[in-house]
C-alpha cells in the first residue's frame, strides 16, 4: 500500500540524514556503548549536517523547518543504523528540550541559548523524575524559595537522560508549598551554578551509550532571569509539552520495530535448517505476516499524528494513545524478531539482540502505559 506520506524533499534529506550517520555515527556506535559516552563532538556535526535542531529560527541559527516529517526520516534513518543511543539522545534534545525553550523563553533567553542549540554545542536535560515522583508530578520535592532577585534552589532529580553531559538542565520545583496546580516552576539552571552536583551515571540494562544520571541541587542560586515560561505556571508548562514528547517516542517507536522487523525478514529468508530457509516454514512465515501487518496499520495511526501535529491538531488522548501502542508493538515486535534469529538472536553482536534490552525502557519513560490508559479512559468517561 502506497505510503503517501513523504515528498521528493523528504527523499533527498533522507539521503543526507543516510551520508552523515555513514560517516559520523556508524564507525563509533559500538565504541560509545563499551564506553557508555557518546563523543560530544558528534552533535555540532549533526547540528552542521541539519539532523537535528531544524526548527530554530534562522535569526537564533537554524533552518526553520516545522515540519515534523523531517524529524520522522531522522528517526527511521538512526533506527536502521542501529545506533539506539544515539537516536534517543537526538530525541530528547529534537522533541523534549528544544520545545521548551523555543515555546517558553524571553526573547534575551533565546539570545543567551538558541544559538549554542543550533550549532550542537549546547545540550539541554530536563530534570522531573524523582526518587519518590515519577509519573506522579504532584510528588515534586525540589523547591526553590525566592532570595532578592534569585531563587535557591534545593533537593534531587533521579533517571535524568542525558544528566552527565547536559550544559542547561530544566528543573521543575515547588515554589508554593501550599500546593495547587499554580504550585511549580521551571528553572534553567546552568553548568557552572555552584551547588549543581552530578550524581553517578546510572547504569542501566539498555541503551549503554546514552548517559543517564542522578543530580543535586545544593542551594543553588538560580537568578530570575532562568525562570522559564512564569512563575507557578511549570505544571501547564510540562504538560502542555507532552504531546510532543508522546510523539517522538511513538515515531522512534515505529522506526525501531520497521528497521528490527527488515532485519529479521531478511535473516529468516537467508538462515537455512533442515535443507531450506527458515521462511519457508508455515509458522515463521505466519509470524512475518502478522509482524507486516501490526507495523503498516500502526505506521498509518503514526502517520496521522504527524500530520495533526503539523497542522497543530495533535491532542494529548491521541499522543497517550500512539505512545502506548507503538511502544508495546515495539516490546511485542522485537521479542519476537529476537525469537526467529533463535541463538544468534540472544548475541550482542546482533542488531535485534541490542534492541531487546535497548527497547523496555519505552513502555516506562515519557508516562508508562498504564499512565497512557488512564489518560485515555478519563477522557472517555467525560
Amino acid at each position: 500500500m502506497d505510503r503517501d506520506f513523504y515528498t521528493e524533499d523528504h527523499e533527498l534529506y533522507r539521503q543526507t540524514v543516510r551520508e552523515f550517520l555513514t560517516r559520523e555515527v556508524i564507525p563509533h556506535r559500538e565504541r560509545w556503548d563499551e564506553e557508555r559516552w557518546i563523543d560530544r563532538s558528534v552533535f555540532a556535526a549533526a547540528a552542521k549536517a541539519g539532523v537535528y535542531a531544524l526548527q530554530i529560527p534562522e535569526q537564533y541559527g537554524g533552518a526553520g523547518e516545522l515540519d515534523y516529517r523531517y524529524r520522522m526520516v531522522v528517526c527511521e534513518e538512526v533506527s536502521r543504523a542501529h545506533a539506539l543511543s544515539f537516536a534517543l539522545t537526538l530525541a530528547l534534545q529534537d522533541d523534549l528540550v528544544l520545545h521548551y525553550l523555543l515555546d517558553l523563553t524571553t526573547e534575551e533567553q533565546k539570545q543567551r541559548w538558541l544559538p549554542g542549540f543550533a550549532a550542537g554545542e549546547l545540550i539541554g536535560a530536563l530534570a522531573m523524575t524523582e526518587p519518590g515522583a515519577g509519573s506522579d508530578l504532584q510528588g515534586i520535592r525540589t523547591e526553590a524559595r525566592q532570595d532578592g532577585d534569585d531563587w535557591i534552589l534545593n533537593g534531587q532529580k533521579t533517571f535524568i537522560s542525558s544528566g552527565i553531559m547536559a550544559d542547561v538542565v530544566i528543573v521543575a520545583a515547588r515554589t508554593d508549598p501550599a500546593g495547587g496546580t499554580g504550585a511549580f516552576t521551571l528553572f534553567v539552571v546552568e553548568r557552572d551554578m555552584p551547588g549543581f552536583e552530578r550524581g553517578r551515571k546510572l547504569a542501566k540494562i539498555g541503551l549503554p551509550g546514552q548517559d543517564t544520571a542522578e543530580l543535586f541541587f545544593d542551594n543553588v542560586r538560580v537568578p530570575s532571569a532562568n525562570v522559564l515560561g512564569g512563575i507557578g505556571r511549570g505544571l501547564q508548562n510540562l504538560m502542555s509539552h507532552l504531546p510532543r514528547e508522546r510523539l517522538g517516542i511513538s515515531a522512534g517507536a515505529i522506526a525501531l520495530s520497521r528497521a528490527i522487523f527488515e532485519v529479521t525478514r531478511e535473516y529468516c529468508f537467508t538462515r537455512t535448517a533442515f535443507g531450506k530457509p527458515i521462511g519457508d516454514n508455515q509458522h515463521v512465515r505466519f509470524e512475518l505476516a502478522e509482524m507486516a501487518t501490526e507495523l503498516d496499520i500502526t505506521e498509518a495511526y503514526v502517520d496521522k499524528s504527524v500530520r495533526a501535529y503539523n497542522a497543530g491538531k495533535l491532542t494529548p488522548v491521541d499522543a497517550a494513545k500512539g505512545k502506548w501502542y507503538t511502544s508495546e508493538l515495539q516490546k511485542r515486535i522485537v521479542d519476537r524478531c529476537l525469537q526467529l534469529h533463535g541463538g544468534y538472536g540472544y548475541m550482542s553482536e546482533y542488531p535485534v539482540g541490542r534492541a531487546y534490552t535497548d527497547t523496555r525502557v519505552q513502555t516506562i519513560y515519557a508516562g508508562t502505559t498504564e499512565i497512557m490508559k488512564e489518560i485515555i479512559g478519563r477522557d472517555l468517561a467525560r
